[in-house]
């Protein structure tokens, strides 16, 4: 919105989480809007993500990088179970990060741009403040797609080695954004309204935080962008 009774400013969500609205210019929402479709074309382009058990997810998933998906036995020591103290190493399961897309066409993952991990960077700075900026560079992004009917069930981002905060940048449609504890999935937790261009970041005591979107709040996109629905751009640190 151009003009707001209360103009929405950067507010912190819990200590290590922050919420910048509009951190996204116009111009560089359309410049990821249009590389974001190239990302989406095939080989090893948006697919359907299910789970374990075979469900569906709604929100439809491009990965550079590092591929992210589910499979059928950790890659280390080959066992399906989630707690291997005896594996190799580091164990992953029923998620794992991979080369190729190995629950989509099997090619290889796009590579991850050097502009995705300048502009984490930056967004860490502005959310957390450079004390905050991990080591290791940038090297995974993750970008969903969520219809009108789309949502993404309370989960944590734990299949990374490292514990550099993630960035998350929103694009399109707004969505419900909740933000919750690193003990459970349900209460307390805190519903955030993102909207495109809104940036938020997380990391240190709660980068471990479970986080869902219940819903998303269709035809809200900034009329001049183009974009039916919502995309959401997270970038991580995989520490391989």
């Amino acid at each position: 919105m151009d003009a707001e009774l209360f103009p929405r400013g950067r507010r912190e969500i819990a200590p290590g989480a922050a919420h910048l609205p509009d951190w996204l210019d116009a111009g560089l929402q359309r410049a990821l809007l249009d590389a974001c479709r190239a990302w989406a074309r095939p080989p090893a382009g948006l697919r359907t993500v299910r789970t374990p058990g075979g469900h569906a997810m709604t929100a439809r998933q491009v990965c550079l990088g590092l591929h992210w998906g589910p499979v059928p036995r950790c890659p280390a020591c080959r066992r399906p179970v989630r707690d291997n103290p005896d594996c190799p190493g580091p164990h992953q399961y029923p998620y794992a990060y991979s080369r190729t897309a190995v629950d989509g066409d099997g090619a290889p993952v796009k590579p991850f741009p050097p502009r995705l991990g300048a502009l984490a960077r930056r967004a860490v700075t502005d959310a957390l403040g450079p004390q905050a900026l991990p080591t290791a560079p940038y090297d995974i992004a993750l970008i969903n797609f969520y219809g009108p009917d789309a949502r993404m069930g309370m989960h944590r981002d734990a299949d990374e080695r490292a514990d550099a905060p993630v960035v998350s940048l929103s694009l399109g449609d707004s969505c419900v954004f909740r933000f919750g504890n690193t003990e459970t999935r349900g209460r307390p937790y805190t519903d955030v309204e993102l909207r495109g261009g809104d940036l938020f970041v997380f990391g240190g005591p709660a980068r471990l935080a479970h986080h869902g979107v219940p819903r998303v709040r269709p035809g809200t996109a900034p009329p001049d962008l183009g974009l039916d629905g919502r995309l959401n751009i997270t970038l991580r640190v995989s520490g391989r």
